[in-house]
């Protein structure tokens, strides 16, 4: 069992040697490459760019490219060329590779990579009865691992794209998948605020799980998610009164946007301040495991740019206030947090006129930065204003129609089903759009410093001699 501090970071490798006799390195390799859980270090190509028989048999072939496949037992080349199996071809060119790039002691060979913790004892097992052997190794200096995300519950690996959008997490870095899916689909919620539609969205999800219409089941994985943003927007629907527009089915729990919307503008401009917050408070951690405590204190992302904001925070609440003393105590954290990030810069920019002159346009672009991040979290409000507004022309257009006689019913309810479904198609597009745009510039920006290597391990499946499966052709063959 994981901790949840294990469940906060990337899954923790190990520097590990596949071990093999040389009469029996063709096995292990099979296996390896079944197993997927291996990333083995590349050839770097000095000696090891002889075309192998397969990969000379594989140029010959008039057949297109295939998916890699392995044979458990070793091939008989020409007769694979001879039937056009591409794709047993191209797994045992890849094996040549690795074959060539093995460093031989003696009767041994091995070969080095990267391999998931928990993969290490199992990887073992299924190696030992073929003569191979995994043997841990320390990690090498100034080699970060790659980096493999947490992907093993359904919530999680629906929300794993996202990051990855993004970029690559450091190994160093705290893994944001979940705060991150959390954090996007309430932003989402708050600007497609509508219980009607919220609805909709459940449904969308239930199908998708089902596996639903068939030619999107590449997309069922996905389900969680779209649930979490109709469930956040049928929440905020309620909050507002909107169920397919202001149509009155549900009381006003909270404000009405269109009522209320300065009220509605602070709380998101809240709201988004505390996500920064967080934001800030996990790219402290994230400097301190890449650098040590000196690079926390002084980077804009650590230390130094948490103390700016929350002393413009306090700064801002001492005016609006009317609180001096809150207003000099901000001024004064806003200044020193300024020295930090100023100090950190200054010593990174070669110092002289020139690092004086960088530093202070670079300390100038933090107070900025900072401004204008959390002015842009306005945008939650603003577009939730935008979709209460759509549907209160849909309803207002609808019962304007439905007062106009009997016969205009049916064009009333033509108009709320059309309008309502404009307004699904485009608030759903632009929402998602925008918390993406939030997510990625005002928090991964303060939360990300540096981009790790995604872990990419070698996996070719296994084909029996009792299986007969035709060659998939039309899936570009791994370099």
């Amino acid at each position: 069992m994981n901790s949840w501090a294990d469940s906060l970071a990337p899954a923790r490798m190990r520097r590990v040697a596949v071990v093999a006799p040389r009469a029996a390195l063709r096995d292990t390799l099979v296996r390896v490459a079944d197993a997927g859980c291996v990333e083995l270090d590349r050839p770097d190509g000095s000696g090891h760019d002889t075309l192998g028989p397969a990969a000379r048999h594989l140029r010959t072939l008039t057949a297109g490219p295939a998916r890699p496949r392995l044979s458990a037992t070793r091939p008989d080349l020409d007769a694979l060329h001879r039937e056009g199996r591409a794709d047993l071809l191209a797994g045992e060119a890849q094996l040549e590779t690795y074959q060539q790039a093995a460093v031989a002691h003696g009767t041994a060979a091995a070969l080095a990579g990267w391999c998931p913790a928990t993969e290490v004892d199992r990887l073992a097992a299924r190696l030992a009865d073929v003569g191979g052997a995994v043997v841990p190794l320390r990690a090498p200096r100034g080699i970060d691992p790659p980096t493999r995300l947490h992907d093993t519950g359904t919530v999680r690996r629906s929300l794993v794209p996202l990051v990855r959008t993004y970029g690559t997490v450091p190994y160093a870095d705290v893994d944001p998948t979940l705060p991150a899916g959390i954090a996007y689909v309430v932003m989402f919620g708050m600007m497609f605020g509508d219980a009607g539609h919220g609805t909709l969205l459940l449904l969308a999800a239930l199908l998708l799980r089902s596996g639903r219409p068939r030619r999107w089941a590449s997309l069922r994985p996905l389900w969680p998610f779209l649930a979490g943003a109709g469930v956040t927007s049928t929440l905020a629907g309620f909050a507002y009164g909107e169920f397919f527009g202001p149509t009155g089915v549900l009381p006003v729990l909270w404000l009405n946007p269109l009522d209320q919307p300065m009220r509605l503008l602070g709380s998101a401009i809240a709201f988004g301040a505390g996500l920064l917050a967080l934001a800030y408070a996990a790219g402290i951690v994230n400097r301190w495991r890449e650098g040590g405590p000196s690079r926390a204190l002084y980077a804009a992302s650590g230390i130094a740019g948490a103390t700016v904001f929350l002393g413009l925070a306090a700064l801002a609440a001492g005016f609006a206030l009317h609180t001096p003393a809150l207003t000099a105590g901000g001024a004064t954290l806003a200044l020193a947090g300024l020295a930090l990030a100023g100090t950190g810069l200054f010593a990174t920019s070669g110092g002289g006129a020139s690092g004086a002159l960088q530093t202070g346009v670079q300390l100038f672009d933090v107070v900025v930065r900072i401004g204008s991040n959390t002015v842009s979290f306005a945008r939650l409000a603003a577009f939730g204003l935008t979709h209460a507004a759509l549907g209160d022309i849909v309803w207002q257009g609808t019962t304007a129609l439905a007062a106009a006689g009997p016969l205009a019913v049916l064009a009333a309810l033509l108009l709320f089903a059309l309008g309502n479904a404009l307004a699904f198609a485009l608030e759903a597009l632009v929402a998602g759009v925008q918390a993406l745009r939030l997510e990625f510039y005002e928090l991964f920006s303060r939360v990300f410093d540096a981009e790790g290597r995604p872990f990419r391990p070698w996996h070719v499946p296994t084909q029996t001699e009792h299986e007969q499966v035709p060659p998939l052709i039309g899936t570009e063959v791994p370099s």
